[in-house]
């Protein structure tokens, strides 16, 4: 009988996430110079990394994906373990280049297939498909039965996000620079999103951030309604009373959801939303 090893990237924050499923983890890089790199999560921690990213602007973080000698070892160690196969779950195509590098790298690794698989996401929802990977393989399912199910959750899912500066967003080329200077100029926040293939686009300009907040809140109710979702919330360092404020407010116009569990946003993401964002995001049932 085959048995399928789960990997996802750490873009999925799923280290911050209880699930007890045997997962491993492709680590991305937080780099601030050539001699100053740290994996993600096992070497500098969400805490760490937004309270430098808040006190020491000159300090400015670059990210990068596993390395594929790390990738390799991964794949070999999979192979001791009694594993025949992984599925590698990775994030949004056009977010890095983890997806073509994971397919360069699993031609190196002989006797061993590597499924890899495009979230066309990040964070919860990337973290979510993989939990339910490893859980449908331990029930037995077959790698067609569990692609299914990541398809309905990667179609039928949304991420919208606002950020408290846009400096992270320009500077590490995910908002045009013109325009980002434009908008910085004028005091505007964009609402954002994830649009199907995963690109970062604008839904909405707002002059402040509480302003950004208070429309990200009333645009993720309207998408939501009459749907059956499990809901949450995903944030950089931010103040807690925003949490709990976003999270109040969804409750009231949905207050059957009955809880929305918030997350952490993994340094390698929060690189280049800055802190303070904060996103909700649901997933249907």
């Amino acid at each position: 009988m085959s048995k399928t090893k789960v990997i996802v990237c750490s873009n999925s924050g799923i280290d911050y996430i209880d699930h007890g499923y045997d997962i491993e983890v492709f680590r991305s890089i937080v780099q601030y110079s050539e001699s100053e790199k740290y994996d993600d999560y096992t070497e500098i921690s969400a805490e760490t990394f937004y309270n430098r990213l808040i006190t020491d602007k000159a300090s400015f973080p670059h990210t990068a994906y596993v390395a594929p000698g790390r990738m390799i070892e991964i794949f070999e160690q999979a192979k001791k373990d009694g594993y025949d196969s992984a599925l590698v779950i990775v994030i949004a195509k056009p977010l890095s280049g983890l997806h073509n590098g994971v397919e360069l790298v699993a031609k190196e690794v002989e006797d061993f297939e590597v499924k890899v698989y495009n979230s066309k996401s990040l964070a919860y929802p990337e973290a979510y498909m993989a939990i339910e990977a490893a859980k449908m393989f331990n029930e037995g399912k077959s790698m067609d039965e569990v692609i299914a199910r990541l398809d309905f959750i990667r179609d039928n899912h949304h991420v919208y996000f606002a950020v408290d500066t846009l400096e992270y967003l320009i500077k590490n080329g995910r908002l045009g620079k013109v325009a980002g200077a434009f908008a910085n100029l004028l005091a505007i926040r964009p609402i954002l999103d994830l649009d199907e293939e995963g690109k970062v686009r604008t839904l909405e300009k707002v002059r402040t951030p509480k302003g950004a907040r208070k429309k990200l809140v009333e645009m993720y109710i309207e998408a939501i309604k009459d749907k059956n979702i499990i809901p949450f919330i995903v944030h950089a360092a931010a103040d807690k009373e925003v949490i709990e404020e976003l999270r109040a407010q969804v409750l009231e116009a949905r207050p059957e959801l009955g809880q929305i569990l918030d997350y952490p946003l993994t340094p390698v993401v929060g690189a280049h939303t800055g802190p303070k964002t904060v996103c909700l995001g649901y997933i249907l049932k």
